[in-house]
């Protein structure tokens, strides 16, 4: 009841500010050339964030002399501090907390624009409209806060795009901004690289070893596949390739589902999970033939920095948030769902899940296995 409170105190205070407000925001009165300060948001998780990529690094073409400032989930702003696109990162902490603390801090940036390329509601849009930016584009657009942004018109949802990149460069090409292309972007730093493998061979890795990575875990229950069925392809796949290891990846919460499956495979497996900082994870996942991943982070970085993937999916739809580069390399393999209507991130069950095999992610990776160890 009390979120729902300050969701109300806010509409109502939003609603009177805009009501006194003289700036008129619309798409004809924008000018380009005017463009000093760009605020971009995408503060939700890492996946969302790595699927604005493209469209920050195409409003860094289109306007090369201003300011990107990027408002990025505190938890994960690690992995972008390099960025060369972004000039400043301000962190979200998520809901209302610290809200008006960080809206103070963006003022100090005197945004001209701002893009909100993925942010939850009911926050995101007044956030930026009371850090003073003018112009805000936003797709979708179809929030209570559609008065606010510079877009208002036509009402758009998330079902009227393909995939989550499309709709962030339908976002910036609201303002003009053309296209770069759909590819995600990762910078890894040498140090970040070279400690990613020193962990490695402290593991007891060599050169000569294969390395195929596992992410059991996902942000919901629904989108996990089996912890038996983990350990079953483990021992499979290292029973089948005699110099091929098992790298498992996941965060400090994901620990004690990691080592059930390390203890469950047996020899070969290198348990990772919670065991690197942030940013070490990519180089990490680089190193590896393949990822096995559901709908997950961990499954955007594995694309971002080229490992192939072999993606499970179910509640989740890869036509949306699946790879668009390069996508021979990677293999999808996708169940329908169960139930109608399904409640996707609300499910606490792995129904969905159940008719992915572990034959067939053998499968998918023994053919990605094949492309990357020469014969």
């Amino acid at each position: 009841m009390r979120l729902k409170a300050a969701d109300r105190f806010l509409y109502r205070y939003v609603l009177a500010r805009k009501s006194t407000d003289r700036r008129s925001n619309g798409v004809g009165l924008f000018r380009p050339e005017e463009v000093r300060n760009i605020l971009v948001v995408s503060s939700t998780a890492i996946g969302d964030t790595l699927l604005s990529t493209p469209a920050i690094r195409a409003v860094r073409k289109a306007f090369p002399k201003a300011r990107i400032v990027a408002l990025l989930n505190a938890a994960n702003m690690e992995l972008f501090s390099n960025n060369p696109n972004i000039a400043m990162i301000v962190p979200y902490h998520g809901g209302y907390s610290r809200f008006f603390r960080t809206i103070s801090e963006l003022k100090k940036y005197e945004l001209d624009l701002a893009f909100i390329l993925h942010g939850n509601e009911p926050q995101a849009t007044p956030m930026c409209y009371l850090s003073g930016a003018r112009f805000i584009f936003k797709l979708p657009n179809d929030s209570e806060y559609n008065f606010l942004l510079s877009n208002r018109e036509p009402v758009l949802g998330w079902g009227d795009f393909s995939h989550g990149i499309e709709a962030r460069l339908a976002t910036a090409a609201l303002a003009g901004v053309a296209a770069d292309g759909p590819r995600m972007e990762l910078f890894i730093e040498d140090r970040d690289r070279e400690a990613a493998r020193e962990f490695l061979r402290s593991e007891g890795v060599s050169e000569n070893d294969i390395l195929a990575g596992f992410q059991p875990g996902a942000s919901t229950l629904s989108r996990q596949w089996f912890p038996e069925r983990f350990i079953e392809l483990g021992k499979k796949l290292t029973a089948s390739y005699p110099g091929l290891k098992i790298v498992l990846t996941g965060s400090p919460a994901e620990r004690a589902l990691c080592e059930r499956i390390r203890a469950g495979i047996g020899e070969g497996v290198i348990d990772s999970a919670g065991r690197l900082p942030l940013r070490q994870v990519p180089p990490l996942i680089e190193s590896l033939s393949a990822f096995v991943t559901g709908d997950t982070g961990p499954m955007h970085i594995s694309i971002a920095v080229g490992t192939p993937i072999v993606a499970l999916y179910a509640v989740a739809d890869h036509r949306k948030t699946g790879p668009l580069v390069e996508r021979d390399r990677h293999v999808i393999i996708q169940k329908p769902r169960t139930c109608d209507p399904c409640v996707s991130k609300r499910c606490a069950y792995q129904k969905c899940m159940e008719a992915i095999s572990v034959d067939e992610v053998f499968e998918a990776v023994e053919k990605v296995l094949r492309r990357r160890i020469p014969a």
